[in-house]
């Protein structure tokens, strides 16, 4: 009997070249949103000085001001966005759904905990609801007691955090962020060909040699590890880890969402969505995520309207 040699679908050169020109183009212009980020602020700063501060050139008091004011900001949203990207694509990948991104582990976790809650000797509807109604509450309040019980400057800290904030980075803040797109970043474009098959379908990919369940698990852990980091620093802002892929898979033209093409996208909109926060409200920096939050519930409006369609 003849050997039967299957393989994934090639690549073409036309497909790769958009990918680079793609990633080429969103590489500038995250560069240019990191600069404007950089130089805006009580003392604005102009472009130029900005390039050339981040050399390490230039007078004292800039420096001072970018490197160590400033440019942690830019760092955290930076990495943070392309974690977020990043793990998006994961999850919509492994999962084939383009709604899917690392928020719904929470719900995952929430509806697991109310079904183990919900048995005595089964299930019924009344006490799924009951249970459904009441465990929300549970969150809200121990939220709420650890807010009352905090002081007042950490308890404005965390409801800043809690919408995902940039306000106040640190250098202390940006190591999270740096791990997860330095380590992780690698292990999730090495798992790329487990993921191209798996956006065929199990059991293509079975035919294909993929080991199914262990590509599964390693893209999860990937995928949560890489947001974990990132809302460590910047806190869970809100649609970026579901937009990003799904702009990405668009802009590159492909079947999937690109990890690099969806992590550069990341990073751009984080760092686009801080400006607009910065001077959305004259005299009133708002946190990262409700412009995210924003402009992102039209784009899920729309995406659920695509999956309604025939």
């Amino acid at each position: 009997m003849a050997n039967l040699t299957v393989r994934l679908p090639a690549v073409s050169w036309l497909v790769r070249l958009r990918l680079a020109g793609v990633c080429a183009v969103l590489a500038v212009l995250t560069f240019l949103a990191f600069c404007l980020g950089v130089g805006l602020g009580d003392i604005p700063i102009g472009l130029t000085e900005v390039v050339t501060a981040l050399f390490g050139r230039g007078e004292q008091g800039q420096l001072f001001v970018i490197w160590q004011l400033r440019l942690p900001r830019a760092l955290v949203g930076l990495l943070a966005g392309a974690a977020f990207g990043l793990s998006g694509a994961l999850f919509q990948t492994m999962t084939r759904n383009p709604l899917a991104s690392p928020d719904m582990i929470g719900a995952v976790a929430a509806a697991l905990l109310t079904y183990l809650l919900a048995w005595r000797r089964g299930i019924t509807g009344y006490r799924v609801v009951l249970v459904g109604i009441g465990l929300p509450w549970v969150f809200t309040s121990a939220t709420e007691y650890l807010m009352v019980i905090s002081e007042k400057f950490q308890a404005q800290a965390a409801l800043g955090w809690l919408f995902g904030n940039l306000n106040g980075r640190t250098w202390d803040h940006v190591t999270p962020p740096a791990f997860a797109p330095a380590v992780l970043g690698p292990v999730a474009l090495l798992l790329g060909r487990w993921s191209r098959a798996l956006q065929l379908g199990e059991d293509v990919a079975t035919v294909l040699g993929t080991p199914v369940q262990r590509a599964r698990v390693a893209l999860l852990a990937a995928g949560v590890a890489l947001v974990a980091f990132g809302t460590a620093a910047a806190g869970p802002i809100a649609f970026v880890a579901l937009a990003a892929p799904q702009l990405a898979q668009r802009l590159a033209g492909t079947a999937w969402p690109p990890p690099l093409t969806a992590a550069l996208t990341g990073g751009f909109l984080v760092l686009a969505a801080d400006l607009l926060a910065r001077r959305a409200v004259p005299g009133l920096e708002l946190p990262v995520g409700v412009v995210t939050g924003v402009l992102g519930a039209p784009l899920l409006l729309w995406l659920l309207a695509r999956a309604r369609r025939p």
